[in-house]
């Protein structure tokens, strides 16, 4: 809309309100520029616009009118209000006690332009704002809104006011606007500076870019001086105010011939209206008649929509005849007299206006006081271009600085879509994003938006684009291939359902079985010499702990707990024991034996009375005090070990005391070299009936299994450290029972003549 316009609505609207001014008529005196120079006005040049408002009583004559002059501040009778972009500056009471500024604070215009950059992941942009206060403060907001959004400046240039200066340095903002891969650009300055020119000659050369900029550029960008299209997209950003009901019926039903002197075709310009008019229709709109009224034009596209400046100059004239309507009510002296002009100083109105506070028509609450000026909201617009230079303006979303943070910024979907449905936003990166599974390198010397992509180390994993760092798994997860996302790891232990597991279990079960068997022949055929000549009562003895050593080793296999975890090392430890002490025992029986045959010898008593029996308890007792000291000291305990295997929690039982865990394997390995060297002395002996050479071999396969064990233990993790000692287990307890007692089962089932002492004698 034109401001124009707006003044004429604001005063119509005013002089219509029976509670606001009652008896009292505004008008618009008409000054032209020479009257409007001839007042003296000093230290100010053509920048905005300029109005004179005056007060007449009901019913008196007047003439009115209204006169454009290009200044920064807006005289409403002779009170200096700016309507442009907020200056800090300008807010010093002390500097300024009489200057009044109506836009609302920017503070959050650079949070809001970074906000809506981040969600379309721009984070690569270059910024062009004027070399003066406000471009610097500008710039100032936007580098702290960078570091909190993950934005990056690509360039920056500060374009100098002095159109002299500005053209030395012309060609080199030109290459670097050219020159940067930034797609997307910020403009922020004054609309009349040579920041627009600089716009125009860019647009002109066909620099085709996304623009960033406030509401108060849509003229500038809107102009169709050029045939081509220079805009991959423009965003614009406007202060949020409610919009007023009976605007666009007052637009609609303006006539020219009400306001020939105020209003004309020329004065209207038809760029600011965002209308296109050809040269062949021109002499149609020079035409129109007076009584022409404004609906006629909205075969044009006519932009219906208040601008941030007129909104401004609309509160403006309300916040002076609100101000003015105090000042009679605090002054009954100074009430009207019909038919003459209200006679007042302008000074008379400052107290008055600067504590002026009131909820104009469209519902928004306005204040002179410029400290506690709001902070401003923010409609955002998309500027859509489409064929033969025709532009719409669609609002996309909202920012407000009021909500928590992460929900300040609205955009409307339906609307971004209809709005880039036809077209790619094209990407405004420095560097292409990081995908999971892969960290953010930094490139050296170069901004935090440049970087390198990087996989991320063994187990460790990045689930979202562009991060800084990999995270590593829990123990209780592993990374997956692409090591975008961790993975439960299933909890690993020698499980009975395991194909090892079942396997060693199956073998166990046989082993005790054919223990089993064997020991049913043996007390079967206990009155036969072989049984009788080897001490049938030690084979017994040993035939019992062979079995209990092949069931022991079922306690390694299934989930561990704090008792299997014991007994596994405690019945592992005295099952042994009694066999290889037994098989110590059998030894040196059979030494014995042949050794009191021979005349002069004294072990007979030895023999008789029995003395290789007490071996077994004896050893027994020294292993079951080593087992006593390492369950007081340091019993076994349950490991939960996420670590030895990348996609396994293995489950294993601690050995506790490692030194006495080796105390027992080295008492047991001590029992088996005596038991084997015995044996080994005792193998020339006569073979009939003599096992000697059978104890020798099975103590051979005993030490040979251990001996092995040791290196292969310490080599393997998990379930199969677990598998090595459970078949250590089952392969030595079978050695001892295959060597001992399978020659002599099949000697009592096979070879029964050989089982006759008749025959052997």
């Amino acid at each position: 809309s034109h401001p124009k316009i707006t003044n004429l609505l604001a005063t119509k609207e005013i002089n219509r309100n029976t509670h606001l001014l009652p008896n009292i008529t505004l008008i618009f005196w008409t000054l032209s520029d020479k009257n409007f120079d001839a007042i003296g006005v000093p230290n100010y040049t053509c920048i905005t616009k300029q109005i004179f408002l005056f007060a007449l009583p009901a019913g008196a004559k007047h003439t009115s009118g209204l006169g454009l002059m290009f200044l920064i501040i807006l005289f409403i009778m002779q009170l200096p209000i700016a309507f442009g972009s907020f200056y800090s500056i300008l807010s010093d009471d002390e500097q300024f006690p009489y200057l009044y500024q109506m836009e609302p604070k920017d503070t959050y215009l650079a949070s809001a332009m970074v906000s809506l950059m981040a969600h379309f992941s721009w984070n690569w942009v270059g910024l062009v704002v004027s070399d003066d206060e406000q471009g610097v403060q500008f710039l100032s907001d936007f580098r702290g809104q960078m570091k909190e959004n993950r934005v990056c400046l690509a360039f920056v240039n500060m374009i100098p006011l002095r159109m002299q200066l500005y053209m030395t340095r012309a060609h080199i903002y030109y290459e670097q606007i050219m020159t940067s891969s930034a797609n997307v650009v910020v403009i922020y300055g004054n609309v009349n500076s040579t920041l627009a020119e600089s716009y125009r000659w860019w647009k002109y050369l066909g620099i085709r870019r996304i623009w960033f900029s406030t509401s108060q550029w849509d003229n500038v960008i809107n102009q169709r001086d050029f045939n081509i299209d220079s805009s991959l997209g423009t965003f614009t950003f406007s202060h949020h105010h409610g919009e007023i009901s009976g605007f666009k019926n007052f637009i609609q039903t303006l006539k020219l011939s009400d306001h020939s002197e105020k209003i004309t075709l020329t004065s209207l310009g038809w760029i600011g209206f965002n209308c296109s008019v050809a040269s062949n229709n021109f002499k149609t709109l020079k035409d129109w008649s007076s009584n022409t009224s404004f609906e006629s034009l909205m075969w044009h596209n006519f932009n219906m929509a208040m601008s941030d400046e007129s909104y401004n100059i609309y509160n403006a004239v309300y916040a002076v005849a609100h101000s003015l309507h105090e000042m009679l009510l605090y002054h009954v002296d100074m009430q009207p007299v019909a038919g003459e002009k209200l006679k007042f100083q302008h000074w008379q109105l400052h107290p008055f206006l600067k504590k002026i506070q009131f909820i104009n028509p469209a519902g928004d609450t306005v204040t002179m006081n410029q400290k506690e000026k709001p902070h401003g909201q923010y409609d955002i617009f998309n500027i859509l271009c489409f064929s033969q230079g025709l532009r719409t303006k669609v609002k996309i979303g909202e920012f407000s600085p009021f909500f928590p943070h992460g929900q300040q910024l609205y955009l409307s979907e339906d609307m971004i879509e209809w709005a880039t449905r036809s077209r790619q936003l094209p990407s405004s990166v420095c560097s292409v994003s990081c995908s999971p599974g892969s960290r953010k390198s930094p490139q050296k010397g170069k901004a935090t938006c440049c970087f390198d992509c990087t996989p991320c180390p063994e187990n460790e994993i990045s689930n979202q684009t562009d991060m800084d760092q990999c995270v590593q798994c829990p123990d209780d997860q592993y990374a997956n291939v692409k090591q975008n996302h961790c993975i439960h790891k299933s909890v690993m232990y020698l499980a009975y359902e395991d194909p090892l597991g079942m396997s060693l279990t199956c073998m166990a079960l046989f082993l005790t079985a054919l223990a089993v068997v064997m020991l049913g022949v043996f007390v079967k055929h206990r009155d036969t010499p072989i049984v009788k000549a080897n001490n049938r009562t030690l084979s017994y003895i040993l035939l019992l702990s062979l079995i209990f050593c092949f069931l022991c080793s079922l306690l390694f296999i299934g989930h561990p707990n704090t008792i299997t975890c014991v007994l596994q090392q405690t019945t592992f430890g005295l099952a042994f024991t009694v066999a290889v002490s037994t098989v110590l025992a059998k030894t040196l029986t059979v030494v014995l034996a042949f050794k009191v045959t021979v005349p002069g010898r004294r072990l007979r008593g030895l023999l008789v009375s029995g003395a290789p029996s007490y071996i077994i308890p004896i050893c027994t007792l020294i292993q079951l005090i080593l087992c006593g000291v390492w369950m007081g000291t340091s019993p076994p305990f349950i490991v939960i070990d996420p670590q030895s295997e990348l996609e396994h929690i293995t489950i294993v039982c601690n050995k506790g005391s490692v030194t006495v865990f080796y105390c027992v394997l080295g008492y047991l390995g001590s029992l088996a070299l005596g038991a084997f060297t015995v044996a080994f002395m005792a193998r020339n002996l006569p073979d009939t009936f003599n096992e000697a050479k059978f104890l020798t071999f099975s103590m051979l396969v005993f030490c040979s299994v251990w001996v092995t064990f040791l290196p292969v233990y310490h080599s393997t993790k998990g379930k199969a450290m677990v598998a090595v000692e459970v078949f250590s287990i089952l392969a030595s307890s079978a050695g001892l029972l295959g060597c001992i007692f399978a020659p002599k089962c099949f000697i009592i089932l096979l070879r029964s003549d050989q089982n006759s002492l008749q025959n052997f004698r």
